[in-house]
């Protein structure tokens, strides 16, 4: 029995029908052009007992047990296990219908068998809302979340109507799989939305939990509008091969490319143009647009008809509770400096403790009006923090920590701010899931959603004029999602304002270093504690929290903390912060993320970008994993383009782009579309220069619009290697030996001949790392660091 050759490891999930066997390979398998044989690749992220297991409930298909039918094969570091499936003779089990049984078992689902799903689950949806009067809050957003669902299936069922054929869809509706599997995740966590709106509970307890819910349009419509564009590009790729008339396949191509030009790179023109079938008429925004303030003004005016009623069927406690609420929904009833008294809270008959959260005291688990709650509770004075608790109280977002509601005992000095239940922290969380084993804790899909999610709540805050100051793992707290988006976590940004009371948290992850606090601070917030002999609090800014935010990338991407493997600590390991030392990407790391966090750990914080144009990026790096679904093989694809430097050439042309306001989730597709416009320049320009780009010796690359050196320059130069030497593995692992020789001896953007003095600044300001005992640059450190399975990912040019 032959190996598994390179060709046969680079297409997708499929399954042929062989005289006398089965051929079923989970992962990839090319076998077009080559003698077919009666082998089964399967990788071992699907144990081998999975199929044996699927085997057993289907006797009419067989397993030999002839020794030597299961071969295991290492290619590529990766593990690979090929066996034979043959079918007895008296089987009436067609090979057609048991790779559908293995699809099943498996979860690997054709295109048309996921848009069947999708379609139940909106059949699920419309069911439930028979009974939308019986909705008592959020009832507009419910029904918006119904209508907009139902014109993305009506828009995507046109879609491949128009551009599929029915007798194709196990054999090139490929492209649709992933995306639509995607989309199903999307329908159900909606459908769990609406029914949790209509859940009899305590009305009391549902309005103070959704009075501030914005998740039907910054979550659900936010997911729905950025998964539309993917899907429609990949029914357009499906499209582009299906069919057997040629010249009717080439008039599809000449639309397709006319769509995707720069004539239609204007917001206007292209909501005018697409906006039907992205699901952003203007119809459509209006109502994303007042909807969330409907709700909010039924519920108001429910709680007046109420007060109106003389409250003859109120408790005193029930009264009380209308009061905060009616406070809370109207802007025009001020607090008058005074929070409500704590016994609404404590007093109430159902009040109860259940566990503290976390390792200190602030912060607990409590049972309120039935349902569970977390408690800060802190002492302190409480009539300065009136107004921030008032305006902490207004902000809402789907990847923010939630203050309900507050309140406080002036004679105790004590104050209660009750918020919406989490899991448990990030960096707790990271810690229980890694292993010996398992040291990369997610998925790249899982860590590039969770990478945006804290980009979304950082953004938000931001364009509330809202700066961190503390952003670490420990102050994102997770929780499970839905069954269907099996891995996935919530994100919720916590932790931000109330800077006053911070002096009384004790409240510190066990995974994280309490002596190390200063490696989540950017180097200018360390700085200025050096200046200020660490006595005052630094002043917060936009850009330190994106440097923070890099570093929380680096853990989940890796699952280490920032610097655990240095050899430095306390002053020296700050020092060297300033200087411009940064944690080590493992090799194997996809450049098109680390490249991204780079720049957001920039030693200047005007070269580091904002938390719109990080959120635009990893929209479209989701968009890219989705894509292509094979990102956790061996040969990972990668892709051909920096989008950061799309992000930068498109902010230049939208100058709302750089504004730190968060725009609205309608712009989503067209920020989607302007991105794959110039992708698709860029790609054809690249695929002419290829040749030329073959002679890089692995220069530094400056930013288009202001020359500046970026601070690690292997990204680019990683990704246009791929492109000229990805004939062979030998060819990729002798360019990498080249690069590398070149540069441990030439520093990465300096001249030549031009020597590097110990303490030499460049033009762009930023000095070179230091080793932490001399003033000698580390070229040999980075040389020695890359023959470890290290890329130099702190270089300092």
């Amino acid at each position: 029995m032959k190996d598994v050759s390179d060709d046969q490891t680079r297409s997708v999930v499929g399954a042929v029908s062989v005289t006398g066997t089965l051929e079923f390979n989970i992962k990839k398998s090319k076998l077009a052009g080559r003698k077919r044989s009666s082998s089964i690749v399967m990788s071992l992220m699907t144990p081998i007992g999975t199929i044996r297991q699927v085997l057993g409930r289907y006797p009419q298909i067989g397993f030999p047990k002839k020794e030597g039918t299961e071969t295991k094969i290492l290619l590529r570091n990766t593990l690979f296990v090929r066996f034979r499936i043959t079918q007895r003779s008296n089987s009436r089990l067609s090979f057609d219908r048991f790779r559908y049984l293995l699809y099943f078992e498996l979860g690997l689902k054709p295109g048309m068998e996921q848009f069947r799903q999708i379609g139940e689950v909106l059949g699920s949806l419309k069911a439930l809302m028979v009974f939308r009067a019986d909705i008592q809050i959020n009832k507009r957003q419910c029904c918006l979340l119904l209508d907009i669902f139902t014109l993305a299936f009506d828009e995507i069922a046109e879609e491949i109507r128009q551009n599929l054929r029915y007798e194709e869809k196990n054999t090139r509706w490929k492209a649709l799989e992933q995306p639509l599997k995607e989309l199903h995740g999307i329908f159900k966590e909606g459908e769990l939305y609406i029914k949790q709106c209509l859940e009899i509970k305590d009305w009391w307890a549902k309005a103070i939990s959704l009075y501030q819910n914005m998740d039907c349009v910054e979550f659900h419509i936010h997911n729905l509008l950025f998964c539309i564009p993917v899907i429609i590009e990949a029914i357009e790729m499906a499209g582009d091969i299906s069919g057997c008339d040629q010249d009717l396949m080439q008039k599809k191509r000449i639309i397709l490319t006319k769509k995707y030009e720069k004539d239609w790179m204007d917001p206007q023109i292209f909501q005018w143009r697409f906006g039907k079938q992205y699901l952003v008429s203007q119809e459509i925004c209006n109502r994303m647009d007042s909807v969330w303030k409907e709700d909010r003004w039924i519920l108001l005016e429910t709680i007046k008809e109420k007060r109106g009623s003389g409250s003859v069927a109120l408790t005193k406690h029930q009264q009380r509770l209308m009061d905060l609420l009616f406070k809370n929904l109207d802007d025009l009833e001020p607090l008058n400096g005074k929070l409500f008294p704590s016994s609404i809270l404590v007093g109430s008959k159902d009040y109860q403790v259940r566990r503290r959260l976390g390792s200190g005291n602030q912060y607990k688990e409590i049972q309120w009006l039935g349902e569970s709650f977390a408690l800060r509770h802190f002492f302190g004075e409480i009539e300065p923090l009136v107004l921030e608790i008032s305006h902490l109280s207004s902000l809402a977002h789907p990847n923010i920590m939630h203050f309900l509601c507050g309140f406080s005992d002036e004679g105790k000095k004590e104050c209660f701010l009750v918020m919406e239940l989490m899991n448990k922290d990030l960096s707790s969380y990271i810690k229980e899931i890694c292993s010996s084993r398992r040291r990369i804790p997610f998925s790249l899909p899982v860590a590039v959603d969770l990478m945006l999610q804290i980009a979304r709540g950082m953004e938000y805050l931001h364009s509330r004029k809202i700066f961190h100051g503390d952003l670490n793992p420990s102050n994102i707290l997770v929780r499970t999602r839905s069954s269907s988006l099996e891995g996935y976590l919530n994100a919720k940004v916590s932790g931000f304002g109330l800077s006053s009371t911070k002096k009384f948290t004790s409240r510190i992850s066990s995974n994280q270093n309490e002596t190390l606090p200063f490696i989540w601070y950017a180097p200018e917030v360390l700085a200025e504690q050096e200046q200020r002999g660490g006595t005052c609090s630094s002043k917060y800014t936009e850009k330190a929290d994106v440097y923070s935010f890099g570093m929380i990338c680096f853990e989940l991407l890796t699952g280490k903390v920032p610097f655990e493997d240095g050899h430095l600590q306390g002053d020296k390991m700050s020092r060297n912060i300033r200087a411009g030392e940064r944690p080590l990407f493992p090799f194997s790391s996809p450049k098109y993320l680390t490249n991204l966090t780079k720049r957001c750990w920039q030693t200047d914080p005007i070269y580091r970008p904002n938390f719109s144009s990080i959120c635009r990026i990893l929209r479209y790096i989701k968009r890219f994993l989705i894509m292509n679904p094979d990102h956790g093989q061996p040969d990972p694809p990668l892709p051909l383009v920096d989008y950061c430097d799309i992000e930068v050439g498109l902010s230049k042309k939208f100058l709302a782009w750089e504004s730190p306001d968060q725009a609205a989730v309608s712009q989503i597709p067209f920020q989607m579309f302007a991105y794959r416009v110039v992708e698709k320049e860029k790609k054809s320009v690249n695929l002419k220069d290829k040749s030329s780009e073959s002679g890089s010796d692995g220069a530094s690359f400056c930013g288009e619009e202001n020359g500046v050196i970026v601070e690690d320059p292997l990204p680019a130069v990683t990704e246009r290697k791929s492109l000229v030497s990805s004939e062979t593995t030998n060819k990729r692992i002798s360019w990498i030996k080249k690069s590398t020789d070149v540069k441990t001896n030439k520093q990465p953007g300096t001249p030549k001949g031009r020597k590097i003095g110990p303490s030499q600044l460049t033009p762009c300001g930023r000095s070179l790392r230091m080793t932490s005992e001399s003033l000698l640059p580390m070229a040999m450190s980075r040389s020695r660091r890359r023959t470890a399975g290290h890329a130099a990912d702190s270089e300092i040019v």
